[in-house]
Order: C-alpha cells, then sequence, then structure tokens
C-alpha cells in the first residue's frame, strides 16, 4: 500500500523526533499526545531541531517553517490516527500503556492502517495482543535522535504479514535511513539485545565495588568509545534502564534481576539527564565527570566477548544474518565495529576461554558461552554457515563446497580433500573451490596448519582434460588460472601439507609442489606425464620442482614422463615423510604435532623467508631475516616459548 499520511502516538524525544523525520521527507504528520503542553514542547523541540538544519544550510528558513506547520497536533487518539495510513507508536516503554495504546488506536484506526511500535525491547508479539488484526502489525525501532541515527529495526511479530515488513522497509528506505529485518521476535530485537549482557556486567561490577562510575567511563572513553556505560545509562535514563533489565529477566533469563544498585536509584529518583542527577551531576545536557584515573579492574575484552557471545546467539535464534548483525551494531551504537567484526580476530578457544572466566568469576551463566562457541563453531557461526534447525532440516543445509570438501579435523587444523573419486581430476570446479577455501581460511585464526589431500585412495591424478576449450586463449587461461590458485598456498601464512598417496601426477603433482611440505607413501605413484601428451606442466610444476629436486633431476622427470615412487622421491628431498601404514590418519597426527608445537607467527614468517630468500640476493635476505626477528622479539608467542621451555612445558601458542 501507499503510504501518504503518518500519525505518531507520543511527543516525547523519540516521538516528537519521529514526526519530525516523516515531515522532513515529505509526508503528512499527525503528533498525539495528552495535553496540550506535552504538544508544545515537542513542536519546540522540532523547531530547534529544524534551526540547526538551518544553520548548516541543509534546508532553507522557508522550509523549515513549512515543516513544522504541516505537522498537525491531537490530544485525542481518535481524532489523530482516524485518516492516517501508517500509525507509529512512541510512548513511555511500559507495557500497560502501550496496550492500552494499542487498543484505543485499533478502535479508531483505518481497518488497513499500518500499526507499528517503537519500542526498544518489548517482543512484538505480546503487544500485538492488543491490537486488533494483528497481522498488520510490527515493531519499527528508530534510536535517538531519530533525524541523525541511521539505523531503524523492522521487527516482525509471529503474525505480521511480510508485505506489511516490506513497506515499512521500502519507506524507512526510502527516507535515507539504514534498515535492517529482525527476522525473528526477541526480547531486545538485535542492538539492545546484544548490549544486554554488557549491560548486566556493568551493573555486577557497580554493586560488587569492582571499580567505580568515573573510573569504568575514563577507561572506556580512553578506548575510543564516545560514552562510557554509566554516563549512557544516565543518558538514556536509570529507569529506562531498570525497566528493560526487569523485563529481560523475565523473557530471557531471572539473572538480569541481580542489579541492585540500580533499583535503589530508580527508588530514589535518581534518573540520570532527565532528573539533572544520576551517576552524575548534569548541566547543559553533559554529565560531569572529574578527572580521575582510567580503572584497571575491566577490559575492553570482557565487553567484547560478550558482544559476540550474544550475536552467536542470535545467529542460533535466526533472528539476523551475521551482515545485519555487524550493520545494527556498527550504527545503533555509532561505532566503527560490530561483533562480527570482533569475531573475526578472535580464536574459538580465546572466546570460549574468557567467557567461560567470566560467567565463573560473576557467578552469571548469561555470560556462558553460546553452544556453537561452546562447540568450537565461532567461525560456522558468524560466517553465515548455520541454519536453525526450524528453518531447514538438518539434511537439507545447503552444501558449502562440492568439488573438495573442507573440514576441522583437529585443533587449528583444517584438511581440505579433493572430492572427484575415482582419480580426483583437477577440474576448473575444483581450482575456484580451492581459492575460495584458502581465502576464507587465509586472515582465520583458528587455523594454522592446512592439510591437502585427495578423498579415497589416490591423492589426484593431474587435470581434468575433458572439459571444453573453445580456443588456445581459453586454455591459456585455464593454465593461468591454475597458477594463481596455487600460488595462494605458497603466500598463504600457514603451514600447507600435502599428503601424497596412490596417483600424484601432473596438476596434482603440481599442487603438492605448492605446499610447504609433502608427505607420502612409499608405494604413491608420482610424475609429469604432460610432454607424453603434447604439454608442459602448467601449473608451476617447471618453475617449483628444480628448485626442490635441482635441474638435472626436474629436467629428466618433465621431459621423459618416468614416474618415480613415494620412497625415490624422499630419496630426492621432494617429500618429507613417508607414512605407510595409515596416510590419512599419520598425517592428520602430523599435522596435529606441528600445530601445537610451533608459534604461529614464527612460522608464518619463517615460510616466507625460505619461499623468497631464492628470489633475492644474499644480503637482502639476511635483511629481512633479521627484520623478522625484530618483529617476532614483541610478540607473545615468544614470550611464551621462553616461558614454557624454562619451566619444562607444552607451549600454548595463540599466534599474538
Amino acid at each position: 500500500m501507499e503510504i501518504k499520511k503518518v500519525a505518531v502516538v507520543g511527543a516525547g524525544d523519540m516521538g516528537h523526533g519521529i514526526a519530525e523525520l516523516f515531515a522532513l521527507n515529505g509526508y503528512s504528520v499527525n503528533l498525539i499526545d495528552i495535553s496540550d503542553e506535552a504538544i508544545k514542547r515537542a513542536i519546540q523541540g522540532i523547531r530547534e531541531s529544524l534551526e540547526r538544519f538551518v544553520k548548516r544550510g541543509t534546508i532553507s528558513e522557508e522550509k523549515a517553517q513549512e515543516i513544522v506547520s504541516g505537522i498537525k497536533a491531537f490530544t485525542k487518539i481518535d481524532e489523530g490516527v482516524a485518516d492516517a495510513d501508517f500509525i507509529i507508536e512512541a510512548v513511555p516503554e511500559k507495557i500497560e500503556i502501550k496496550d492500552s495504546v494499542f487498543r484505543e488506536v485499533s478502535l479508531h484506526a483505518r481497518p488497513d492502517a499500518i500499526i507499528g511500535s517503537n519500542t526498544s525491547n518489548i517482543r512484538i508479539t505480546e503487544l500485538a495482543k492488543s491490537v486488533s488484526n494483528p497481522s498488520r502489525f510490527l515493531g519499527v525501532h528508530f534510536f535517538n535522535p531519530p533525524v541523525i541515527m541511521k539505523l531503524v529495526e523492522v521487527i516482525k511479530g509471529e503474525e505480521t504479514r511480510e508485505d506489511i515488513i516490506n513497506t515499512v522497509y521500502d519507506v524507512i528506505k526510502g527516507m535515507g535511513k539504514v534498515p535492517v529485518k529482525v527476522k525473528k521476535d526477541v526480547a531486545g530485537f538485535i542492538v539492545n539485545r546484544i548490549s544486554a549482557p554488557e549491560m548486566l556486567y556493568f551493573c555486577l561490577v557497580l554493586d560488587r565495588g569492582i571499580a567505580k562510575p568515573d573510573e569504568v567511563d575514563v577507561f572506556a572513553r580512553s578506548q575510543g568509545l564516545p560514552m562510557g556505560p554509566y554516563e549512557l545509562m544516565d543518558f538514556v535514563g536509570i529507569d529506562v534502564v531498570y525497566d528493560s533489565m526487569v523485563y529481560y529477566a523475565k523473557e530471557i533469563s531471572d539473572e538480569y534481576g541481580k542489579c541492585g544498585t540500580i533499583k535503589q536509584m530508580v527508588e530514589k529518583g535518581l534518573l540520570g539527564r532527565k532528573t539533572g542527577r544520576g551517576f552524575y551531576e548534569w548541566s547543559n545536557g553533559k554529565a560531569v565527570i572529574g578527572s580521575v584515573n582510567p580503572t584497571d579492574k575491566v577490559t575492553l575484552l570482557d565487553v567484547l566477548v560478550l558482544e559476540v557471545n550474544e550475536a552467536v546467539k542470535l545467529i542460533e535464534l535466526g533472528v539476523a544474518s551475521p551482515d545485519d548483525i555487524e550493520t545494527a551494531v556498527k550504527l545503533g551504537l555509532n561505532r566503527p565495529f560490530g561483533p562480527i567484526s570482533v569475531a573475526q580476530s578472535m580464536t574459538n578457544s580465546e572466546v570460549k576461554e574468557k567467557l567461560e572466566q567470566l560467567s565463573k568469576e560473576f557467578q552469571c551463566n548469561v555470560f556462558a558461552p553460546a553452544e556453537s562457541i561452546k562447540n568450537g563453531k565461532l567461525r560456522d557461526a558468524i560466517e553465515g554457515r548455520l541454519v536453525p534447525a526450524e528453518e531447514k532440516p538438518a539434511e537439507e543445509k545447503p552444501t558449502a563446497y562440492k568439488a573438495i570438501s573442507v573440514e576441522r579435523v583437529a585443533d587449528r587444523v583444517v584438511r581440505i580433500s579433493i572430492n572427484r573419486p575415482r582419480l580426483n581430476l583437477i577440474s576448473l570446479d575444483v581450482i575456484n573451490e580451492l581459492e575460495k577455501a584458502i581465502d576464507e581460511l587465509w586472515n582465520d585464526r583458528e587455523t594454522f596448519v592446512i592439510l591437502i589431500t585427495g578423498t579415497g585412495s589416490n591423492f589426484s591424478a593431474g587435470a581434468d582434460l575433458s572439459a571444453y576449450f573453445a580456443d588456445s586463449a581459453q586454455f591459456m587461461e585455464f593454465s593461468r588460472r591454475g597458477e594463481r590458485v596455487f600460488r595462494k598456498f605458497v603466500e598463504i601464512p600457514k603451514i600447507t601439507i600435502a599428503a601424497m598417496k596412490g596417483y600424484v601426477l601432473g596438476g596434482g603433482f603440481e599442487l603438492s609442489l605448492a605446499c610447504d611440505i609433502r608427505v607420502s607413501t612409499s608405494n604413491s605413484t608420482i610424475g609429469f606425464p604432460e610432454v607424453t601428451l603434447g604439454l608442459v606442466p602448467g601449473w608451476g610444476g617447471t618453475q617449483r620442482l628444480p628448485r626442490l629436486a635441482g635441474a638435472s633431476r626436474a629436467m629428466h622427470m618433465i621431459l621423459t614422463g618416468e614416474r618415480i615412487t613415494g620412497k625415490q622421491a624422499y630419496d630426492m628431498g621432494i617429500v618429507a615423510k613417508l607414512f605407510d601404514s595409515d596416510i590419512d590418519g599419520e598425517s592428520l597426527k602430523f599435522a596435529q604435532d606441528i600445530a601445537s608445537a610451533s608459534a604461529p607467527i614464527a612460522a608464518g614468517l619463517a615460510k616466507k623467508l625460505i619461499n623468497k630468500g631464492s628470489d633475492v640476493p644474499e644480503d637482502v635476505g639476511l635483511d629481512m631475516e633479521s627484520t623478522a626477528m625484530g618483529l617476532l622479539y614483541g610478540t607473545e608467542d615468544l614470550k611464551e616459548g621462553v616461558s614454557s621451555m624454562l619451566s619444562k612445558r607444552k607451549p600454548v601458542y595463540r599466534g599474538k
């Protein structure tokens, strides 16, 4: 349906801000509140806001006057909503007040009018009980101030029609805002739900006397945040925070009811900015925060892992996609990053360990790791590979790869297998999927060793030459594509191991040569048959084999097409180890041993030095080596390595 007239019920800060936003964008607006005094304050607030736009040159004085005069004021709901296409409730965050408003709106609104709530926490399905025809009812959560803040959460209740969601989404987007769809109705939606555990955390810090509000806020500002947590509570309203925590205690976990200090502040009327006093005195709209030293009792990591944890819970529930969660938190909290970005820079074990520590320290299950984190699947969650059970049965989950398989087989070890039995021939699909896998693993701090092999008894018998190529240029590009992808195995800052078995021919041998370490069975069949087919090795074989085996042996293998065994390859220095009893199991154990014993940053730099060393003069290579030593001197891994050696224990490297 087309929306031309909007009615806003509630003329407080949010209500008159929403009214101003719609009026600025050319909509007819009815603004409704219970008294003339409330309406006058709202209109004055709109005038002051528009004056700021005039001073900036965004709009003209005439346009500002036109906008204000175009907003019609009402003190009766029946008169204000009667001709509206879209009605938005923006009254205080109390269920009983909202219920009363929705009952009256339902009596007097047109049957086809869309009804929305600007609630910041209360489930839409719960509020819908007071609305006639709840299929037209949705959440439309603006952030304060609505004319400035970009984010709007568009929330689907259990009965909301999809066309209603899409209509409002398009309206919001058309006003230059960034709407994010909340696909499942949960308390707090996205932004406030992700902020809820950290709000509880700061309540408990306060209740336990761990640090004072100003010490925490000064610390938060020193970390680049625009406001500290207690200043933000004051700004929003201590009563609003307390009401939210009471609601979360009912809807999410009774542990949200532990906030004793803010309950006492509400009882004393210390509500923050609105009363002039909360955690701070407020003067001219600003908190008066004294000069104190920042606390060292809390860390930014505490807050960030709680956000990551709650984001993962929302993904598990199917509330929103990782991308939408990241966008919502960035825009809703006015920050340069969200929890998904944070999670990408951490390992599952780091997040899990920190959450377990917080949960134990505060005796709070809200801080305990989400199921995906508990089960080592943080990466699956934040990369969108989790599918809520109610949306799609497990057997119908989409498969990311078809020509290869990618599986995490041990701590910090991922195995990539070419999956085209029996010979595992390398097609363009295999090359494309190998590139996708290596790109996804490139910055994955959960992965240190990548094991490359083939499904079944063969590594790979070479390129699939049965594919159609229109001309020589296309075939040349097929060669160049393979070279570029195999080069990534050389350059990725992880250790790559090729587990060679059965046939390791042509392109399969070239893929092995692109890996850092090669292990094999004694009887594997290795070689380059290309010349006997009228071709040359086209994925790096002519360049890499001479460096490993020497020019003479490489010349013999490539020019004759003669095949050698894994044992011969070992004797020539091409293969580092032989595993005959169980190549798959032994190579995995080998990868695990490397992953646990070698420091990731040091190994990555050593790999680069070895690969680049033959390309540069010796003095340049030595300079590179000393630079690497300098870089490693400041790492936590070096400290851990020395400490473990002195204490005669196994090191635990974190890649830091």
